[in-house]
């Protein structure tokens, strides 16, 4: 057995018993896999371990994330520092080997994967990265930023949409730096892919614009090596399809569904270890095995000492790209843009929300030259277009407005991606009401605590006679769900401008949810909306009533105001335009906007109305809608659906009248 055989039966065997041992998992993926893992990670990937965060690495991703246990097996015997108690922990409560790959969770880990074709449409985010950051600071003989970007996908991955339209739009773009190795094992959970999946994989991504190379064996690396080198040359993003036997190495079970998603058994177990000839010991790794790893990455080593010796010149040159390189790659100071009194310029006269936010984004871009983004086809409507900062494209990498086509769930998924990969603060947008295509992406930023900004325009009813299938209702609840989501729905010009701010300078992904529909502004010290929640408007002595609203339903409550304090009634009205942010604060700033002694409150939103109870309690009300819109101008259905403030009128005098 030679040592490069020795390897990769270690990798598929240490895969094995993490699965035995945890009596949870996949083995199959990982063992059909070992020989292809072995030819990228030992010879094609730039990569150093001890310093996992270099710049110019490669990024490896696992799109089919149920195979985490050969990632574990990599970083262990690769020297990522990865320990066999933890590999032993595999699937455990605490341990640095969860089920799936979580970003930021275990070293080398470059994104979490799981949900499959995700970790497709991130590697597309990752190549564009690339591309642009290239075009901005490399210089001849200076190429600062020049990596690559692989991906493991499985046949599910393959099926899944999103990888359509994220291999889609990687044809378009050309990013012949990225690489999928297509792990093509024909066994899904339920059985042969046959069963739901015939189509020729190839040719697909022929027609998307890939260059295709077809190995004979992906059990044998010389093969799978031989088409890694020869992915270099191409002009195109390359799909190499690796026929691989699931379970490799076990009599009774290759080749068959019940190696997927569970333990192979002791009996399998057995049959691997006799045929790799392995030791009978598990969690077995030779002395040769570490060593012939730690030799194989050697010119990867001697890689990282030349670019930092090459990066340590490009700052003596360069030293205004050096230090742009280092503001790229560093968080905005959030102090310095609420100084900065020419944000909060305000169009005088009503103004709908997407509007504003389309001058905050353009006055954002001037200040921050790496603030990227772009629209599902949506820009003329939502209001996203950098001026002047031209197409991101095949032919000019340098643009700053993407055109992701209508492939929302592609869009969110593939912003993961970048800004994941650093150096730059991007944003997307579309509809409010197509966050159902994009939701699993979202979910996995959240997850990752990514700083996306989603702009989510036409955010209600005010969308008008595009009618129920275009007018958001359940979508602010399910975001307000969302752990980590931070969700603010502003109600003019001067809270848009604070949302902007509180999103670029997030650790979290940030839904800014704008309307179509004008708006009227308000006065008020401008660093009152940085707590998410405050009193825009106070009682003109006490408050009987506290009307709280978001978004274009504050108008509202402002008029309802004064229609109450003609009669002597008066209210307070608080402004509630992210309910994270306000929860956040401190019980004594809560209890200043809604005091626990006031049990009269009522919430007014064009939306799902079950967010509001906890803000309201048992003895207030909500005004919303828990059905679906139609199709008529917005001042018809807001009136016809009760969302005026003479009904508001007249809920808080029936709360009263208790």
């Amino acid at each position: 057995m030679t040592i490069e055989e020795k390897t990769i039966n270690t990798i598929s065997m240490l895969s094995a018993d993490m699965v035995q041992k945890a009596n949870s998992g996949h083995p199959g993926a990982p063992m059909g896999m070992a020989a292809m893992s072995y030819a990228l990670w030992m010879h094609a990937l730039k990569h150093n371990p001890k310093h996992p965060q270099w710049e110019n690495r490669d990024r490896f991703v696992l799109s089919n994330g149920h195979a985490s246990a050969l990632l574990y097996s990599l970083l262990h015997i690769t020297g990522y520092g990865l320990s066999m108690e933890e590999i032993k922990q595999f699937r455990q409560w605490n341990s640095k080997t969860p089920g799936h790959p979580e970003y930021q969770h275990t070293v080398g880990v470059e994104t979490t994967t799981g949900p499959l074709g995700q970790g497709v449409a991130n590697a597309v985010g990752f190549a564009i990265a690339e591309t642009m950051l290239a075009a901005h600071f490399n210089r001849p003989d200076f190429p600062i930023v020049d990596h690559r970007t692989y991906v493991f996908a499985g046949d599910g991955c393959m099926m899944e949409g999103i990888t359509s339209e994220a291999a889609s739009l990687a044809g378009t773009l050309k990013l012949s730096k990225l690489t999928i190795l297509y792990d093509d094992n024909e066994i899904s959970i339920e059985g042969s892919t046959n069963l739901a999946f015939r189509e020729d994989v190839g040719m697909r991504f022929e027609a998307y614009g890939w260059h295709v190379i077809r190995v004979k064996n992906g059990n044998d690396y010389h093969q799978v090596l031989e088409a890694l080198n020869k992915s270099q040359n191409s002009d195109k993003p390359v799909l190499i399809i690796c026929p691989t036997i699931i379970g490799y190495g076990s009599k009774s079970k290759q080749g068959t569904a019940s190696a997927h998603g569970e333990p192979l058994g002791d009996t399998a177990i057995g049959e691997v270890r006799s045929f790799f000839g392995m030791s009978d010991k598990t969690f077995h790794v030779a002395k040769e095995v570490y060593q012939h790893a730690e030799e194989s990455l050697k010119p990867q080593v001697r890689a990282y000492s030349a670019w930092q010796d090459s990066f340590n010149l490009y700052k003596d040159k360069y030293p205004e790209l050096a230090s742009q390189w280092a503001k790229w790659h560093s968080e905005v100071d959030m102090d310095s843009l609420m100084q900065d009194t020419s944000l909060f310029e305000a169009n005088p006269q009503i103004e709908a929300t997407r509007v504003s936010s389309g001058r905050m984004i353009n006055r954002l871009a001037k200040l921050f030259p790496n603030l990227v983004g772009g629209s599902a086809d949506l820009a003329p409507s939502t209001k996203t277009y950098i001026t002047d900062g031209g197409d991101y494209s095949a032919e000019n990498r340098s643009g700053r407005n993407f055109r992701f086509g209508v492939r929302e769930h592609a869009m969110a998924a593939i912003c993961n991606g970048i800004a994941i990969h650093g150096g730059l603060r991007v944003f997307c947008a579309t509809f409010f009401v197509f966050t159902d295509y994009m939701k699993a992406a979202m979910r996995l930023a959240a997850i990752m605590k990514l700083p996306v900004t989603y702009v989510l325009t036409h955010d209600s009813i005010g969308v008008g006679e595009d009618g129920t299938t275009h007018q958001p209702i359940e979508h602010l609840a399910a975001l307000r769900a969302t752990p980590d989501m931070q969700v603010i729905r502003p109600c003019d010009s001067q809270e848009t401008t604070v949302a902007w701010i509180k999103a670029l300078t997030s650790k979290a992904p940030t839904c800014l949810v704008l309307t179509r529909q004008n708006l009227p502004q308000y006065q008020r010290n401008i660093n009152m909306p940085m707590k998410g929640g405050y009193v825009l408007s106070p009682a003109q002595g006490k408050a009987e009533v506290i009307l709280m609203a978001s978004g274009s339903e504050v108008s509202i409550a402002m008029d309802a105001q004064t229609k109450l304090a003609s009669e002597g009634i008066q209210t307070q009205v608080v402004s509630m335009m992210s309910m994270e942010m306000y929860l956040n604060q401190d019980n004594q700033y809560k209890e200043s906007v809604l005091p626990d002694a006031n049990r009269r409150r009522i919430a007014i939103e064009a939306g799902a109305t079950m967010p509001w109870y906890r803000f309201v309690g048992l003895d207030g009300d909500v005004l919303g809608l828990d059905h679906y819109g139609a199709s008529a101008p917005q001042e018809v259905l807001f009136r016809e659906y009760g969302l005026t403030a003479e009904n508001l009128v007249s809920h808080v005098k029936a709360l009263l009248a208790k």
